[in-house]
């Protein structure tokens, strides 16, 4: 019992070492590829935790293989139905978290067309009038392809260049299926509390990629760095005046996350992935972190299906 209740906090209180490890190991790495690996540590940290609830669920399902009463399996392993009927609760408690959020992302997208729709402009950018100054990515919906979204006093803040720097980057949103990665790993959130941290460091690291795209599409960081930090800076002004409220709709935007730290990226040499050995051992060490987590789930299913074997020999023997 002792080794499967060690298997137990392993797979479930590893993701949250494994969720630090990430977001440093992503620090090192080119904005995109950060991504990439972020959004798939959140899925193996989450998949991990599933898989060992679900194999906890098992415990009673596998002593009625082995034509074992639960009272009979109770004498040997007496947490074993107490766990299952936790790893229950807790798999049911994330199933209604993950269609609350989901219903919350559909929403948001429905009310976000909404206040696009009195929106004007050709190609991909529609500007919607009013003294609000934002601007965001609004991901296709329902048939409708995506839209760059920017308020007429977003417009006015801007000179002429920002404006494409503004541009460039929500279409990297779009073009990029951010909101994708960004809702993967929401959702991935709402399954173990330690992937909250991972969503952090992704939401930084997405306006990262696009701030690159954008400085590559107008091919000027320092004209890059400075409509950044300008299109932020009359947000929070807007902000301030309407009394420090945040924007109807929180998608991906050139005004979101640390912009200070943004920028000043921006401000130094294009990134670019680690050489020779740094990236190799950040590449295993990635790894490493999200395998540990999925093999503690192999182990614990595997050590439950032993361990319903035992009680099975020890209950005929005796």
């Amino acid at each position: 019992m002792t080794y499967v209740l060690a298997l137990v906090v392993l797979a479930l209180a590893f993701p949250w070492g494994a969720a630090e490890v990430a977001r440093r190991l992503a620090g090192a790495l080119p904005p995109r590829t950060a991504c990439w690996a972020l959004t798939a540590s959140a899925v193996l940290m989450a998949g991990g935790t599933i898989a060992a609830l679900f194999g906890l669920l098992h415990v009673p399902f596998l002593a009625s293989l082995e034509e074992l009463p639960p009272g009979r399996v109770l004498e040997v392993w007496p947490a074993a139905l107490p766990m299952a009927g936790a790893a229950g609760a807790v798999m049911l408690v994330q199933l209604v978290l993950l269609v609350r959020r989901w219903l919350q992302h559909r929403s948001l997208l429905e009310r976000a067309w909404q206040s696009a729709a009195g929106g004007t402009g050709g190609g991909d950018v529609l500007v919607v009038p009013g003294s609000d100054v934002d601007a965001f990515a609004l991901p296709g919906y329902r048939g409708r392809r995506g839209r760059i979204v920017v308020t007429s006093g977003m417009m006015r803040a801007l000179k002429a260049a920002e404006r494409e720097v503004l541009f460039a980057h929500e279409r990297a949103h779009l073009t990029g299926r951010h909101h994708l990665l960004s809702a993967v790993v929401d959702l991935s959130a709402t399954v173990h509390p330690a992937v909250r941290r991972v969503k952090e460091s992704l939401e930084y690291h997405l306006e990262r990629w696009a701030d690159e795209a954008a400085a590559a599409s107008v091919g000027d960081r320092k004209v890059a760095a400075a409509a950044i930090a300008r299109a932020a800076l009359a947000g929070t002004a807007q902000q301030r005046r309407a009394g420090g409220g945040h924007r109807r709709y929180p998608l991906l935007s050139v005004t979101t996350g640390p912009v200070p730290q943004r920028v000043q990226a921006l401000l130094g040499p294009e990134p670019v992935a680690p050489q020779g050995g740094a990236r190799r051992a950040g590449a295993l060490g990635l790894a490493a972190t999200v395998a540990v987590s999925a093999l503690g789930a192999v182990a614990l299913a595997y050590g439950l299906h032993e361990y319903v074997e035992y009680a099975a020999v020890a209950v005929r023997g005796g």
